[in-house]
C-alpha cells in the first residue's frame, strides 16, 4: 500500500541528536505539524521547563535591531504557534508553572509603547491559557498588584484590548464567569475605560476603550440572550447601563473641551447602549434574530436609563451640529468645502436617530424644543454631495412620520396633539416648514439642471425618498390625519404647489426609477398562460441552430471521456508486477470519436425539437422575415 513509502520525518533525526538545540527545531518545517500531530519525542523535548522559558522569552523579547527583517520575527511567531498548538501537556506545563507565569506577565512590565506584534503574541498564549487554565491563571492574574491598571496603561496597543476582551469571554465555566466579572467590576473596569475616553488622552486610547466598551455590551447581550432565563445577572453590563456611567461619559466628552476623537468615539458607545435589534450575521442584515419578550424587556430597561443620563445633555449634541470642531478647507472635485461636515456631526446625526427610534416622550419634546430638525435640514441642503449625512437625515425624518403617538400619564382619551411624537412632527412641518423646503429644493435644482453646465444636484434622490415616505404616510400610516392636517394648514399657495409637485414632476420621477432597464425584467421567462409550451415563439437564426448543436456535441464529448478516464478500484490492488510497467498509459486509449452512423435516442429528440421550435428559413423567405 502507499503507506509503505512514507518518508520518516526529519522531526526524529534532529531528536536523536544529544546536542539538539530550540532554534534548530524552530527552523524545520514539520515542527508545528508535529507538535499539534503530539508526536511524543518533540512534546517531551519541548515540556522540558528551561525549554518552554525559551519559547516564553522568544515572545516577550524584542528582537535585536540587526536581525534582517525577512527572518526577524520568525522565532518568536513559532514559538507563540507552539504554545498556543493546544497541546494537554504544554497547557499544564505552562499554567501550572510559577516561573513560566512570572515571565510571560513581565511583558507587561515594559514601558508603553508596547511592540504591537509581540503584544499580539502575548495576547494570544494568555488566551490559551484562560480557556484550558483557567482556574490557577485568574488566581494569578488576580494576585498581581494593580493588574488593571497595568492593562490599561497599554491600551493605545490593539493587542491588549483583545487580551481585556479574552478576560471577559474566554472563560466558558458559568460560576468562574460570574466570579471574573463581578472581580472586573469591582476593580471598576468600566469607569477606568471611560476615563480614557478623554481629551487629556491620546487617540489610540479613544479608539480602543470605546472599543472594549462596546464589545462588551454586545458580548454581554449576546450571552443573555443565548441564554434567556438561566442568564445570571452581568455586573459589568448592568454598570455600563446605569444612568451615571451614561453622565460620567458625558462629562469626559464634554467638560474638558470638544475633541473631535472624543466625541466620535463616545457617541459608539452610546449607540451599543441604545442599540435595539439583534445583530445580523455578517452580509445578511435581513437575517437578524427576533428579539423574545425578556429580550426585549432587558433591552427597555437599559435603554430607558441611557436615554435618562442623555437628555441633561442634548443642547451639547445641538450645539455641536451647529458649531463642530474646527477643520481645515477640504478641496473635493466639486470645489472646495469650507468646511467640511466632519466626522463629529455625522455623528451626531447617527446618535440623533437612534434615540428617535425609542420614540421617547420627554426626548421627543426637548427636541422639538431645541429646533433639531432646523439644524439637520440646514446641513442636509448644505452639504448637497454628502450620501452619508442624508441617510441620517431620511432616516430621522422617517422615524418621525411612523413614530405612534407616546402614551404618559398625562395622555387623555381624546385625541391630542400635545404628546411628544405630536410636537415633533408639528416642529417638522411647521417650524421646519419641510413641505416648502421640499418645493423650493426641487425648483432650485430644475433651474440648476437648465444652467450652462448645470447637472442634477447630489442630494434629489433622497429627496424623493422623504417626499414618498410623505406620501406613504398620508395613504396609509398611523398618523396620516396629522400629517394631513399639517398640509392644510399650509397657506394655499403652497398647498397648489405641492399638489402640482406630486401629480407631475414627482410621479414623473417615480416613473422613471421604477422603470426596469431595457424594458422587461432579465430575470423574468414569460410562459404560455395553458402551460402546454415552456417557450412563446422566438425566430431563432440558423446559426443559433448550428450552435445549439455544437454545444449538444460538446456534451456528449464530455460524457464521454469523464465515463472512459480515471482508474476502477481494482487498478489500485496489489499485484506481481514489475515496478517499471507504466500504468498511466491508460489516456491514450481514450475513445472521443462520437460515432454518426449509430442514432442515439437523444439524438433523435434533439432533431425533435429542433423541428418544432426553430422555423425553417428557406431561399424564399424574405430578408424582413429574418
Amino acid at each position: 500500500m502507499f503507506w509503505k513509502f512514507a518518508t520518516t520525518s526529519n522531526i526524529d533525526t534532529l531528536l536523536e541528536k544529544e546536542d539538539i538545540t530550540l532554534q534548530e527545531l524552530m527552523d524545520d518545517d514539520d515542527v508545528l505539524q508535529e507538535c499539534k500531530g503530539q508526536h511524543t519525542k518533540l512534546i517531551e523535548f519541548l515540556g522540558k521547563v528551561e525549554v518552554m522559558e525559551d519559547l516564553v522569552s522568544y515572545i516577550i523579547t524584542e528582537p535585536a535591531e540587526d536581525t534582517d527583517d525577512t527572518v526577524k520575527y520568525k522565532y518568536p511567531n513559532v514559538a507563540c504557534e507552539l504554545l498556543t498548538s493546544d497541546v494537554p501537556q504544554l497547557n499544564d506545563i505552562l499554567g501550572d508553572t510559577e516561573s513560566l507565569r512570572e515571565k510571560l506577565f513581565s511583558f507587561l512590565d515594559h514601558e508603553p509603547t508596547l511592540n504591537p506584534l509581540l503584544a499580539s503574541f502575548f495576547s494570544k498564549v494568555v488566551g490559551i491559557l484562560l480557556t484550558r487554565k483557567p482556574e490557577p491563571t485568574l488566581d494569578y492574574i488576580k494576585s498581581r498588584p494593580d493588574f488593571l491598571g497595568t492593562v490599561l496603561k497599554h491600551l493605545g496597543t490593539s493587542a491588549i484590548m483583545d487580551l481585556l476582551l479574552r478576560l471577559v469571554t474566554c472563560v466558558e465555566a458559568v460560576d468562574l464567569r460570574a466570579q471574573v466579572l463581578s472581580w472586573l467590576n469591582e476593580k471598576n473596569l468600566v469607569e477606568r475605560l471611560i476615563s480614557l475616553i478623554d481629551p487629556s488622552q491620546d487617540e489610540d486610547f479613544h479608539c480602543n476603550s470605546a472599543q472594549s466598551l462596546c464589545d462588551i455590551i454586545r458580548l454581554s447581550r449576546e450571552h443573555m440572550y443565548t441564554l434567556q432565563e438561566s442568564a445570571q445577572d452581568d455586573p459589568l453590563l448592568n454598570t455600563l447601563e446605569r444612568k451615571e456611567t451614561v453622565q460620567l461619559l458625558l462629562k469626559h466628552m464634554f467638560d474638558g473641551g470638544i475633541s473631535e476623537s472624543v466625541t466620535i468615539n463616545g457617541i459608539s458607545v452610546l449607540l451599543a447602549l441604545l442599540e435595539i435589534r439583534r445583530p445580523a450575521p455578517f452580509g445578511f442584515p435581513e437575517m437578524a434574530p427576533e428579539l423574545t419578550q425578556l429580550d426585549v424587556e432587558r433591552l427597555a430597561c437599559g435603554v430607558s436609563k441611557t436615554l435618562h443620563g442623555l437628555s441633561d445633555r442634548l443642547p451639547d449634541f445641538h450645539s455641536l451640529l451647529e458649531n463642530p470642531p474646527k477643520k481645515d478647507v477640504m478641496s473635493c472635485t466639486f470645489g472646495d468645502l469650507n468646511p467640511p461636515l466632519g466626522n463629529t456631526r455625522l455623528h451626531v446625526g447617527k446618535l440623533l436617530s437612534a434615540i428617535l427610534i425609542t420614540n421617547t416622550h420627554n426626548i421627543n419634546v426637548q427636541l422639538s424644543e431645541l429646533q433639531i430638525f432646523n439644524a439637520l435640514l440646514d446641513l442636509f441642503f448644505a452639504y448637497e454631495y454628502n450620501n452619508f449625512l442624508h441617510t441620517q437625515v431620511v432616516q430621522c425624518i422617517q422615524t418621525v412620520l411612523g413614530n405612534a403617538v407616546t402614551v404618559t400619564t398625562h395622555t387623555v382619551k381624546a385625541p391630542s396633539y400635545n404628546d411628544g411624537t405630536s410636537l415633533i412632527k408639528k416642529h417638522l412641518f411647521e417650524d421646519c416648514r419641510l413641505i416648502q423646503r421640499i418645493l423650493d429644493a426641487w425648483e432650485d435644482n430644475r433651474v440648476h439642471e437648465t444652467e450652462a453646465g448645470g447637472h442634477r444636484k447630489g442630494n434629489m434622490g433622497h429627496l424623493t425618498l422623504i417626499t414618498n415616505q410623505i406620501l406613504e404616510n398620508i395613504e396609509k400610516g398611523s398618523n396620516a390625519d396629522r400629517i394631513r392636517q399639517f398640509i392644510e394648514g399650509m397657506p394655499e399657495e403652497d398647498q397648489g404647489r405641492w399638489q402640482k409637485f406630486v401629480s407631475e414632476p414627482l410621479a414623473e420621477m417615480n416613473e422613471k426609477n421604477s422603470r426596469e432597464l431595457g424594458g422587461h425584467n432579465p430575470m423574468h421567462f414569460s410562459s404560455d398562460d395553458d402551460g402546454e409550451t415552456d417557450y412563446r415563439d422566438i425566430p431563432f437564426t440558423s446559426s443559433s441552430a448550428q450552435q445549439a448543436f455544437t454545444d449538444y456535441q460538446l456534451q456528449q464529448i464530455t460524457t464521454n471521456f469523464v465515463d472512459q478516464f480515471g482508474f476502477t478500484d481494482g487498478d489500485f490492488a496489489e499485484q506481481e508486477e514489475p515496478v517499471g510497467i507504466d500504468r498511466f498509459n491508460k489516456i491514450n486509449s481514450l475513445d472521443f470519436e462520437i460515432k454518426a452512423d449509430i442514432q442515439s435516442a437523444n439524438e433523435d429528440l434533439f432533431e425533435k425539437v429542433v423541428k418544432t421550435r426553430i422555423p425553417n428559413f428557406g431561399a424564399d423567405s424574405d430578408d424582413d422575415d429574418v
